[in-house]
């Protein structure tokens, strides 16, 4: 009002004094969408360092413009195959026959086997697994086998009253009847 009464008619925006806003334009739009899916891990730091414009700007530009998010990957189990479900049926027919034949001796006859395989491999942080992805695109899967650097198998034997064996296999060893 007072700018007014002065006599200032001008309807243009005066520069105010503080950090310019940057625009989003559409060709910041597309490179920071470039840099995304060309790494899905990329850091908006990173992003900004490359562009030249702030973090804030570029988490807009990735949040509203975009419409990404930045998620942790999940673990995917081991999902059997269907001779693997069919063979656990078979075996577990047959205890339960065993058992009823005679339930005061069953445990005592049986020994079990468990197989353990164990990676050995250089494990991520959750924040260096976390992707970028759209709203709408799956969650991404963890893959822990990129980096594995060997593995072995363990194997434990045991019955109704103790642990009978432990073994580790050596690589490139088989088990098999020989074993």
């Amino acid at each position: 009002m007072a700018q007014f009464k002065c006599g200032d008619f001008s309807t243009c925006d005066a520069p105010q004094p503080g950090r310019p806003k940057t625009e989003t334009i559409s060709e910041i739009i597309d490179q920071i969408h470039e840099l995304i899916l060309e790494d899905r891990r990329i850091s908006v730091k990173s992003i900004a360092e490359q562009l030249g414009i702030s973090r804030e700007r570029v988490g807009s530009i990735i949040h509203e413009d975009l419409d990404m998010r930045k998620l942790s990957a999940k673990w995917v189990p081991n999902c059997p195959n269907a001779d693997q479900k069919c063979q656990r049926c078979h075996s577990s027919e047959q205890h339960l026959q065993f058992l009823r034949r005679d339930p005061n001796d069953f445990l005592s006859r049986l020994v079990i086997m468990g197989e353990t395989w164990l990676y050995h491999y250089d494990p991520e942080t959750k924040q260096q697994s976390m992707y970028w992805r759209h709203s709408g695109s799956p969650r991404p899967l963890k893959n822990p086998s990129a980096k594995i650097c060997w593995k072995s198998s363990r194997l434990d034997f045991w019955d109704q009253n103790s642990i009978l064996l432990i073994d580790y296999l050596q690589k490139g060893q088989t088990i098999n009847a020989e074993y």
